[in-house]
């Protein structure tokens, strides 16, 4: 028997508080693609803990109900199959129904926000941001969306000082949190026998690198690494450099190792699985990417939880990941000379290297667990909701 007055069907739903997550891409690999995964199932978990529904969208996606999960935390999203149009068009809809917040996973969804605040101006709106796309000024359009945003979040000292600078956003509204290290390779490193690396991984004394091979990217330093090979080698002729990753710069980087001698001592590493990829790490000596444009450096993460010792650039977030002569080192990048000394210290002296790694992976258990992480970005939600 219905009591009279209950409210049941269509209404009910339109009542219900809702929060919404925008994206550029869940069910891919990639940095972003991975922070997006970490968004994506706090913002469900905090949804749910106070009895709201929350409506996930990607942009480039396929256009079905997709179902992911970090950590035991399990989330559901649409994907719009690379179609701008219907990515506002449902963000609208979702706005419209009684909306409390929308968070993006991108600055490049900052103006779907504000136009979702049309229909829902009470709405609080949040735009996080990775590293390098805010790193010189965003077009007008995208720039003044990123401005009315209530909260942007940035992961290092460093994005955050970019966000101000370059984007002309107000301090007090930017907020430093985090990226963590994923509880999937977390539990990679935990399995019981490890990964096995791949078959064609190098055998003896490996330094490894990781990243895609475009040239977009070459400001990661893959070719200053290579430079910095042929000094080493006088000393350590076992020694070898592996590259993991995927991307139509490979054949540039094999011209560029054959011009430097040093051609069978670089390896790529390409379509790696999460496994593989985990067990190179585990397998390496040393992890190296002297890049200058790393807002956080994800991979400074896997490789600390792993125990190595880490080379990084003294541009972007690295430095206030690697603790200089602590937990490894920084180099200028583009320097193959100091990058080179870098690595020497650390080939010659093995157990202080040890040292180093045992350092990073306590530095990572302290402060970059994914719980870290879902504590903090549950307290802003909080905040948002409640102002």
């Amino acid at each position: 028997m219905i009591r009279p007055g209950l409210a049941i069907g269509p209404a009910s739903w339109q009542t219900q508080r809702v929060v919404i997550g925008l994206f550029p891409e869940l069910d891919a690999p990639g940095g972003v693609q991975r922070v997006g995964r970490h968004l994506a199932a706090v913002l469900t978990e905090f949804a749910s803990s106070r009895g709201w529904d929350c409506r996930l969208l990607s942009l480039n996606d396929t256009p079905k109900l997709h179902r992911g999960a970090v950590g035991g935390r399990e989330f559901v999203f649409t994907g719009c199959e690379r179609s701008k149009g219907r990515l506002a068009v449902t963000a609208l809809r979702a706005a419209k129904r009684n909306a409390k917040l929308v968070l993006a996973g991108h600055p490049n969804l900052s103006p779907v926000v504000q136009l979702m605040r049309l229909v829902a101006p009470k709405m609080r709106t949040i735009v996080c941001t990775h590293g390098v796309e805010v790193w010189e000024r965003l077009g007008r359009l995208r720039r003044d969306a990123l401005r009315r945003a209530h909260v942007v979040l940035a992961p290092s000292r460093d994005t955050a000082e970019h966000v101000a600078v370059q984007q002309e956003v107000a301090r007090e509204r930017i907020r430093v949190l985090p990226w963590a290290l994923d509880p999937q390779f977390e539990a990679l490193l935990a399995a019981h026998p490890l990964p096995k690396p791949p078959k064609d991984f190098p055998t003896g004394r490996v330094i490894l690198t990781t990243g895609r091979w475009v040239a977009s990217e070459r400001y990661k330093g893959m070719d200053t690494l290579i430079t910095a090979l042929p000094r080493l080698l006088t000393m350590w002729p076992e020694l070898h450099l592996a590259l993991a990753g995927s991307g139509d710069d490979r054949a540039w980087l094999e011209d560029f190792a054959e011009k430097n001698g040093v051609d069978r001592h670089v390896h790529f590493l390409s379509g790696l699985s999460n496994e593989e990829l985990a067990a190179c790490y585990a397998a390496c000596e040393i992890f190296a990417l002297p890049s200058r444009g790393e807002g956080f450096g994800l991979v400074y993460l896997e490789a600390m939880a792993c125990g190595k010792p880490v080379i990084g650039g003294t541009h972007g977030g690295a430095p206030e990941l690697i603790q200089d002569g602590v937990t490894g080192y920084l180099v200028p990048h583009g320097d193959p000379m100091q990058l080179a000394t870098a690595l020497q210290t650390l080939l010659a002296d093995p157990q202080h290297a040890k040292e180093m790694g045992a350092r990073g992976r306590q530095t990572v258990d302290h402060e970059y667990r994914f719980h870290n992480f879902a504590k903090a970005l549950k307290k802003i939600l909080r905040e948002q909701c409640e102002s």
